[in-house]
């Protein structure tokens, strides 16, 4: 009997045809969101790897086989919500991979439950699993 935890971070079905779209092209993906400014605010989409996360980092889940990692001094912030990437017309101006397809990723927030911040998957630390 598998017990269904509350997610973290979810995705659009919008956004998952995006991801399914770029990793064709590229492979294993992975996502960071630093929290800095402008398009440092916005979830930015890598290969697998090209990020270097370490300790200030931290994966709140992962979605669509890609781990969505966040600058601890970010998730700080945003521990108390459930984050839904989603994409939206537009070029940001980060390196993230959608960029050349005119689209870029925005996150969409709404804050947990009492019931749901009770059962919240676990964070992980390192890149190691």
């Amino acid at each position: 009997m598998t017990i269904e935890m509350t997610a973290r971070v979810l995705i659009t079905a919008e956004a998952s045809a995006v991801v399914s779209r770029l990793k064709e092209q590229y492979g294993a993906l992975m996502f960071h969101q630093s929290g800095g400014c402008c398009d440092g605010s916005s979830p930015m989409c890598f290969e697998q790897g090209d990020f270097k996360v370490g300790g200030s980092d931290v994966c709140l889940g992962v979605i669509d086989d890609c781990p969505f990692w966040m600058s601890r001094d970010q998730f700080a912030y945003w521990q108390y919500t459930q984050l839904t990437v989603d994409v939206t017309k537009g070029r940001g101006a980060s390196f993230s991979l959608e960029i050349p397809l005119g689209l870029r990723f925005i996150i969409h927030s709404r804050v947990f439950s009492d019931a749901e911040l009770a059962d919240l998957e676990p964070l992980r630390y390192t890149d190691d699993d």
